[in-house]
C-alpha cells in the first residue's frame, strides 16, 4: 500500500500531479478542500459542524477535518493507497493522521513536496486566475500572503517527516511530464 502526502505552495501543481499519481498507482485522492465542499453541500453532520465554524470566521477544528478524512479512508477498503492533499497542515494533524493510519494497519509512505520559485508560482496563479474565476488567484498580494502562510505552517511538518526519512523535495519546474517522472522516480523506490 502506498500512502502519499502531497505538499506544495499554491500553483505548484499538486492537483495536476495528484491526478497522474492517482491513475498510475491506482490511489484514492483525498483533497481536504473537496471533502469540505462535499460534506457541506450534502449537509452531513460533519459538514454542518464545519460550516458552523466557518460561518463564525473560525478555523474548523482539527478533529472535524480528521473525522472527515477517517471516514473517507474507511469508506475505501479496496484502496491500494491514498494521496492526502491539503492535509496535514500542522504537526498535531500529522501526528493524528499517523495514529489513525496505524490503527488501520497503514502508514504514510512518503511526503512529496513540489517546489518552485515564488515568482514563477505567482505567474502561474495569475494566469490560472484569468480563467478559473478564483479571486484569490487574481491578486498578487493575496497570493504572496498564501505563500507566507504555507511557509509558516509547513516548516514544522518538513522537520516532522524528515525525522521519519519520509520527506522528498521534488523540482516542480518544467514540463508536466518531467515533473510527473520525478515524482514517479521517488514513488517507485518506496516499494
Amino acid at each position: 500500500m502506498i500512502n502519499l502526502i502531497l505538499f506544495g505552495k499554491p500553483g505548484a501543481g499538486k492537483g495536476t500531479q495528484a491526478a497522474f499519481l492517482k491513475k498510475r498507482y491506482d490511489l484514492v485522492h483525498i483533497s481536504t478542500g473537496d471533502l469540505f465542499r462535499h460534506h457541506i453541500q450534502q449537509k452531513t453532520a460533519l459538514g454542518t459542524l464545519a460550516q458552523s465554524y466557518m460561518d463564525q470566521g473560525d478555523l474548523v477544528p482539527d478533529q472535524v477535518t480528521i473525522n472527515m478524512l477517517e471516514q473517507e479512508v474507511v469508506q475505501n477498503p479496496q484502496a491500494k493507497g491514498f494521496i492526502f492533499d491539503g492535509f496535514p497542515r500542522t504537526t498535531a494533524q500529522a501526528q493524528a493522521l499517523d495514529e489513525f493510519l496505524n490503527v488501520q494497519g497503514m502508514a504514510i509512505s512518503a511526503t512529496l513536496a513540489l517546489e518552485a520559485a515564488d515568482d514563477l508560482l505567482v505567474d502561474r496563479l495569475l494566469k490560472r486566475g484569468e480563467t478559473s474565476g478564483r479571486t484569490d488567484d487574481q491578486d498578487e498580494a493575496k497570493i504572496r500572503n498564501r505563500f507566507d502562510e504555507y511557509n509558516a505552517k509547513t516548516a514544522p511538518l518538513k522537520a516532522y517527516y524528515q525525522a521519519q526519512n519520509k520527506f522528498f523535495i521534488i523540482d516542480g519546474v518544467g514540463a508536466i511530464e518531467e515533473i510527473t517522472a520525478r515524482l514517479e522516480e521517488v514513488v517507485d523506490q518506496l516499494g
